[in-house]
């Protein structure tokens, strides 16, 4: 298996993408931990894991506020001695008129989206040094290539990620640790709001290369990938995974 006792943080983990990514490394025989504001859902998807055959934690954590982050990470370096693995795939999505958006608006978005990565960098990035060896996974969005109306404080954000794992990536790589990104479409979720308009869908559809929707798990696939020996010759690196819809 890919990643056999592997021990990996998956943060925003309950539903969609990050339920799927847990679950597929889950089943590469890594120790996942799944952190989410929502913790029944946490724990719900943890305890399908385990039945299942796989070893998982649930943890309730917000993203924003470090002091929930904690935890889940003292508790992985506790029982298993280390972290071998991040992806921070957390994120919110609310759409709103820039010159409608309040300052509040805008911060809960950039510490949410982006700020969290400093958060559990920090905390993650000292035990990994110390072992000469980590990857980090972070969730961008192809919003970042195209620019979207009403979107710009998600489109700063995501595009400050892309940003953060470059120049993270200069500072880690004589470490042997490798940050990289992944930049998903209009992915099928089961929280699916943003694009929940069929005419939307349709034409979202039409203009990528594979004219059928993109799902959860083909973006875990390719965490799968960067977060496994197979991609250790990258690192500061976009995968764009949206059906052929951005071409760059």
């Amino acid at each position: 298996m890919l990643l056999n006792d592997k021990v990996a943080i998956v943060t925003g983990a309950a539903l969609g993408i990050g339920a799927s990514i847990a679950e597929v490394f889950a089943a590469q025989g890594a120790i996942v931990y799944l952190l989410d504001v929502d913790g029944a859902g946490a724990e719900a998807k943890a305890s399908a894991i385990g039945a299942s055959g796989g070893k998982a934690h649930a943890f309730t954590s917000d993203v924003s506020k470090v002091e929930t982050l904690s935890p889940a990470i003292a508790d992985a370096i506790g029982r298993y001695g280390r972290i071998d693995i991040v992806v921070n795939n957390a994120g919110i999505y609310p759409r709103r008129a820039f010159l409608d958006m309040t300052e509040a608006e805008w911060d809960q978005m950039q510490d949410i989206n982006l700020k969290s990565l400093y958060h559990i960098s920090q905390l993650v990035l000292p035990h990994m040094i110390e072992r000469r060896s980590g990857k980090m996974v972070n969730i961008s969005s192809v919003t970042f290539f195209k620019g979207m109306a009403n979107l710009v404080h998600y489109v700063a954000a995501k595009g400050g990620m892309i940003g953060f794992s470059r120049a993270l990536a200069r500072e880690m790589g004589p470490h042997n640790i490798h940050i990289n990104c992944v930049t998903p479409g209009a992915i099928k979720t089961e929280g699916e709001t943003v694009h929940a308009d069929p005419a939307a869908i349709a034409d979202i559809v039409s203009r990528q290369c594979l004219n059928r929707r993109i799902m959860p798990d083909e973006i875990a696939n390719v965490c799968l990938f960067l977060a496994s020996h197979l991609s250790d010759g990258m690192t500061g690196q976009t995968l764009n995974v949206d059906g052929g819809l951005v071409l760059y």
